[in-house]
């Protein structure tokens, strides 16, 4: 069939972060693209929010770390900057009403609980390592690690109750999810993706450490500036895939590949003529979307600075359990940055946006003083709500899914290739997840038209 048959080498649906990768990627091996996102923006999960004076923060996804490598060298490639997660001063936990101060990661709290939480992610990570990235259902123990729950685990093996409270903190950060939701074999497959457990959850050497001048979605719009206008449809969501033995039909475009670069809930919302197969529609039904309200509470300054405190606090009582300083890199207005996340962003998610709004500010009042009850102003995403996402950070996999549907995941099915960052082998879930993962699928591409 010949070039004119197609309008395309290969359509991509979807302009995040693993979308705008794969076209770019297409395109950089001289291949012919088009990109369509039913938004009328680029960016998926990345979302920049506007706080006046051209300052924004991130209404989404927001860190990059050290060791996320594709990731930081993809930023410097399209001339963009990080900086600090701030961190200055004193930490805050609040344990059954005490706040207590501290500086660096390890609160002071009890030894006892201190070494249960250790020995506790030390098993946890012997375990990851035995989990291989590219096939988690061959791990030795797969089929027994993927018939629990993380909260069943827990239970089991950690033995005082503010380490219970400290690990399920952790894992709801991570996952946006309860630690009953999701398998004992999804949280060591993460773990292992990320290099440690340790590292998911820190701001200085981990997953937290650094944040995108100007706010993250900059990525997504410096790699759409380098595609142009003419390789980016927006306002165009993709109901059906068709495929014969010549292409692939998306909605109107012919090509010669597709790329569906969506979480699998979203994947499994599309026609496909065929059909997918069993397994791999088994799959799009079993994946979750995590649950997540990102809260921004905006003030003149950052008066907790003043006071000697990072920003950055815990709290088991919710309903936020962890906060962050995220102000601007000139500390100009201050922002507090609060999540609610499983179970909290669900059950607040159902309140209307003044009773939780109220919720949270008393929250952060409790943390940081009467001085938080009044913002100048409040910003609050409840991705749970949005059509084109249906939750953040990125797809849970309960048990039973890995070891029963995982080998559907990233396996081809004819002419459409699955990306997104729930496809990662190595920092699944992150940013680094969705543009190698992107990449991944543009190597399948372009080695199947050569």
């Amino acid at each position: 069939m010949s070039t004119a048959d197609h309008d395309v080498d290969c359509a991509i649906v979807g302009a995040g972060l693993s979308g705008l990768a794969a076209a770019r990627a297409l395109v950089a091996a001289g291949r012919t693209v088009v990109v369509l996102e039913a938004r009328d923006r680029v960016g998926g999960r990345v979302l920049n929010a506007d706080i006046g004076d051209g300052k924004v923060v991130e209404a989404g996804g927001q860190w990059v770390g050290p060791t996320q490598h594709r990731v930081m060298a993809l930023i410097r490639e399209l001339g963009l900057a990080t900086f600090p997660t701030y961190g200055a001063g004193d930490n805050l936990l609040e344990d059954r009403g005490r706040l207590r101060r501290y500086r660096g990661p390890i609160p002071r709290i009890n030894p006892v609980v201190l070494a249960d939480v250790a020995q506790a992610q030390a098993r946890l990570d012997r375990m990851a390592r035995q989990v291989p990235l590219d096939e988690p259902w061959r791990a030795p123990r797969a089929r027994e690690w993927d018939q629990q729950t993380a909260w069943t685990w827990l239970a089991r093996n950690v033995r005082t109750r503010l380490a219970r409270e400290l690990l399920q903190i952790g894992i709801e950060a991570v996952w946006a999810a309860h630690p009953g939701d999701l398998s004992l074999l999804h949280l060591l497959f993460y773990i292992h993706s990320a290099g440690g457990f340790d590292t998911l959850i820190s701001t200085d050497g981990g997953a937290q450490q650094d944040r995108v001048v100007g706010g993250s979605q900059r990525i997504a719009l410096a790699m759409a500036a380098e595609l142009g206008e003419e390789r980016i449809r927006l306002r165009t969501p993709v109901r059906t895939i068709a495929q014969d033995a010549g292409g692939v039909t998306v909605e109107d475009v012919r090509a010669r590949h597709a790329i569906v670069a969506l979480p699998p809930t979203l994947v499994g919302r599309i026609s496909y003529d065929p059909p997918l197969p069993g397994l791999r529609d088994g799959l799009t039904q079993r994946v979750p979307q995590g649950s997540v309200i990102k809260c921004h509470a905006i003030y003149d300054e950052p008066f907790w600075r003043a006071e000697g405190l990072s920003g950055q606090a815990t709290s088991p009582a919710g309903p936020v359990k962890v906060t962050f300083d995220n102000s601007p890199p000139d500390g100009r207005p201050g922002v507090l940055l609060g999540f609610l996340e499983g179970d909290q962003a669900r059950e607040l998610g159902t309140l209307s946006p003044e009773r939780r709004r109220a919720e949270v500010l008393s929250c952060l009042a409790r943390l940081f003083g009467r001085r938080a009850l009044a913002p100048v102003d409040y910003l609050e995403q409840d991705w749970s709500q949005e059509p084109y996402t249906r939750g953040c950070y990125a797809g849970v996999f309960p048990p039973g899914v890995w070891t029963r549907y995982g080998r559907a995941l990233r396996a081809p099915q004819g002419r459409v290739h699955w990306a997104g960052t729930e496809t990662a082998t190595v920092w699944n879930g992150y940013f680094d997840g969705a543009i190698t993962a992107g990449e991944r699928a543009a190597g399948e591409v372009d080695r199947a038209l050569a």
